[in-house]
């Protein structure tokens, strides 16, 4: 769908703080558009639009808009809520946020980073490589990359980086030449109603690969496995550890601060490759997948190899990405945004591979009721390689609050099915009293979450 937009046209973001929002509301500022936005708190997010000039109101009124002629909204804005109604008084015309993205990115070439984990950390790697080849992408992340602070770049080039949200099944309406599938697993059921119908989805954005493009996927994943005999499109790479990959990882080795392989490349320009001794400035199994996610599109567009290990070796990481916030009596503290079981699972396995010695503490802060209720045999089976949990109240995220949950149960099922200790919290001040009680020397306590988890981490350092 083409929009057409004037420079005097004023664009009224609502949900402003939101990641993807934030990032889009950026590159149209830069761009030349006149931008502003709303929200009902402020975060880092909101700082950094308002730090280019946009127009920020705290609270989601009327009057906020009385300026506006085109308005853009998250998919989590309702109705009812007062812009939009204003909006609809006034006959202005609303967008979904994917609808003005769309528009704004199909003059570029795009890639396209999907899948239910490792998104945004392989997105951030396509990313830094492309930097460091000048080919200065557009980028719109679902995290801050820490080498350029900031989760969104407007670029010179002809190139678009970008991580597609599959939670509303927006993802199918972007345009894209390459694309990476890094793994489907039980997400968004809210939305999609039934595994199968995600997995349609995911079907159809396979599918979506135009010609001259490529899909990449990780046939390590059993479900992207299964779900690739389906697929109609031969325009099709695989990566992974597995023997048939076209991108092959071997002789992995994992270290506490990197991780070091080779790959083994199929079929590149005809011949059979091995890139040998690629260091990733990350840990764990996990970031190996998405590091080589992100070289195999890379090799695709032509970039050499030299440049690539070298954007590789440079990558500073993403935000919330085991960032280590600080350090206090050999005790190390991180924040963590991982919220599903596989996640969680990946995260530690991950960090005691090369931590065998030190005593994890997770501390997990559940995000939503329905994402609980689902998977929550899964979640108890996650922390197998922690030591202890200290397991927070669920954070809603604006559901309504499940009266008959019982965290007292969810607790002892994580204790027994992760064979591991497990201390129920019931608020901030709690964690901060049990860590000042409890924590000896050589730990690593790690806050998991999608909610208010990363403040409290954060808040620790002033209070322990």
């Amino acid at each position: 769908m083409k929009i057409n937009i004037g420079q005097k046209e004023i664009i009224h973001f609502i949900g402003m703080g939101g990641i993807g929002m934030s990032g889009l509301a950026q590159i149209m500022k830069i761009m030349g558009f006149k931008v502003q936005g709303s929200d009902i708190s402020t975060n880092k997010n909101i700082e950094n639009c308002k730090g280019l000039g946009i127009k920020f109101f705290l609270g989601q009124k009327k009057k906020n808009i009385k300026d506006a002629t085109i308005l853009v909204k998250s998919s989590a804005i309702k109705n009812n809520n007062q812009e939009i109604v204003e909006a609809k008084k006034r006959k202005l015309p609303i967008y979904e946020r994917v609808e003005m993205l769309s528009n704004i990115v199909s003059l570029k070439k795009n890639i396209i980073v999907s899948g239910s984990h490792g998104k945004t950390t392989t997105t951030s790697l396509v990313s830094k490589i492309l930097i460091e080849s000048k080919l200065d992408p557009t980028i719109i992340n679902g995290g801050v990359i820490n080498s350029i602070k900031n989760n969104a770049k407007h670029g010179k080039g002809e190139w678009a980086v970008l991580e597609a949200d599959e939670s509303d099944g927006s993802f199918l309406r972007l345009p894209f030449n390459y694309s990476i599938v890094t793994n489907i697993d039980k997400e968004h059921i809210d939305f999609y109603k039934s595994f199968k119908n995600l997995e349609n989805y995911f079907i159809k954005f396979i599918n979506k690969t135009p010609p001259i493009g490529k899909c990449i996927i990780c046939i390590d994943d059993k479900n992207i496995k299964k779900l690739k005999k389906k697929v109609k499109t031969k325009n099709i790479l695989t990566y992974g550890f597995n023997s048939l990959s076209d991108y092959q990882i071997i002789k992995p080795k994992y270290n506490m601060n990197y991780c070091k392989f080779d790959l083994v490349v199929k079929n590149f320009l005809g011949k059979k490759m091995i890139i040998k001794n690629i260091v990733l400035n990350l840990i764990g199994k996990h970031n190996i997948l998405n590091s080589v996610a992100a070289i195999s599109v890379c090799l695709n567009l032509g970039i050499k190899i030299k440049i690539i290990k070298k954007a590789l070796l440079k990558f500073t990481g993403v935000q919330r990405r085991m960032t280590k916030i600080f350090e206090m009596n050999d005790n190390e503290f991180y924040d963590d945004y991982a919220h599903h079981p596989t996640e969680i699972y990946s995260v530690l396995e991950g960090i005691k591979k090369v931590a065998s010695k030190k005593r994890i503490t997770s501390i997990f802060q559940p995000h939503r009721f329905s994402r609980v209720d689902l998977l929550k045999k899964e979640f108890s089976r996650s922390f197998k390689y922690s030591d202890r949990v200290v397991l927070c109240p669920i954070y809603a995220a604006g559901e309504k609050i499940n009266k008959n949950f019982n965290l007292l149960k969810f607790g002892k099922m994580i204790s027994e099915n992760s064979n591991v200790d497990v201390i129920i919290i019931k608020n901030e001040e709690d964690l901060k009293n049990f860590l000042r009680k409890n924590l000896i020397r050589n730990e690593m306590i790690i806050g998991m979450g999608a909610g208010s988890i990363s403040n409290w981490m954060r808040n620790l350092k002033k209070t322990l």
